[in-house]
């Protein structure tokens, strides 16, 4: 604090905002240059290695992650896709699942607990094996045959742990609305349904968002598991790459390639989740 005179009133000190001086290190690059400065950086020492352990006349590291670009590209677009898809129908199989878990009907809650407990506690792996097993390769309906490819069944496999986790996110932020809130809608004559749909959820959205974006992160990175149930995505098309380029140089930088890629979707949304967090979070 520091003391000044004010005009008018002689020598009566006001006492002013101290300043401090800004820390060290907040000034710098963004969390997401440094993370991203880090991985450049890897990327080139693993090329540089990479290289030097090439045999003479060989194409070169970058040439080659270049000339496997578009086809690593397309994989990435269906981890993309796969990724959506299950969020999206996990999202709402969940929020149904979630507002079953305040439901006034004891077996209703039961059996929504019972859903919810299982299938977040599955392996993720292990639910992708059994709706590849076990869902057909194609359906009927009617006269037409429709078939169900691998990556569909992979959808619902990462649907279903989705499902449980919004479930979980939905019962929460309900719950964590003051009693008020309801008690106040009650006395406005608003029924149950009413209620929920016009005063809690609204007000749900904001709770729920950062948790919701950070498990479409997980999700996201999650999807690489599908190439083992024989699903034709980036993870698969990086391994074929390197069986048809036969060069054990090219692993780790083809890999780490990938890695990038990722890196460059999840962070962000990692970030903005955090940002969201901040923005929202409710005074306890």
């Amino acid at each position: 604090m520091s003391a000044l005179p004010t005009p008018g009133r002689g020598a009566m000190p006001v006492l002013l905002k101290l300043r401090l001086p800004a820390q060290p290190g907040h000034g710098g690059a963004s969390p997401l240059a440094r993370a991203a400065t880090v991985l450049a950086l890897m990327l080139l020492a693993w090329i540089a290695g990479a290289q030097a352990l090439a045999a003479p006349g060989q194409a070169g590291i970058l040439a080659s992650l270049w000339k496997w670009t578009p086809v690593m590209a397309q994989g990435f677009v269906l981890n993309l896709w796969i990724s959506v898809l299950a969020m999206a129908i996990g999202t709402a199989a969940g929020a149904l699942l979630g507002l079953m878990q305040i439901s006034l009907s004891a077996p209703v809650r039961a059996g929504s607990w019972l859903a919810i407990q299982f299938f977040r506690n599955a392996p993720w792996l292990v639910l992708l094996f059994y709706c590849i097993l076990l869902l057909p390769f194609e359906v009927r309906i009617g006269g037409a045959v429709i078939p169900l490819p691998a990556w569909i069944k992979a959808v619902v496999g990462l649907a279903l742990p989705v499902m449980a986790n919004v479930a979980e996110i939905v019962r929460g932020a309900v719950q964590s609305i003051p009693g008020g809130q309801w008690d106040g809608a009650r006395a406005l004559a608003l029924t149950r349904r009413q209620i929920l749909w016009l005063v809690i959820l609204p007000q749900c959205v904001k709770r729920m968002l950062p948790p919701w974006m950070n498990l479409y992160a997980i999700l996201t990175m999650a999807t690489p598991l599908v190439s083992i149930v024989g699903v034709q995505e980036a993870m698969s098309l990086t391994r074929a790459a390197l069986n048809a380029e036969s060069r054990p140089e090219l692993l780790v930088p083809m890999y780490l390639y990938l890695l990038c890629w990722f890196f460059a979707y999840c962070y962000p949304i990692a970030r903005a989740t955090q940002a969201l967090e901040r923005r929202y979070q409710v005074a306890g």
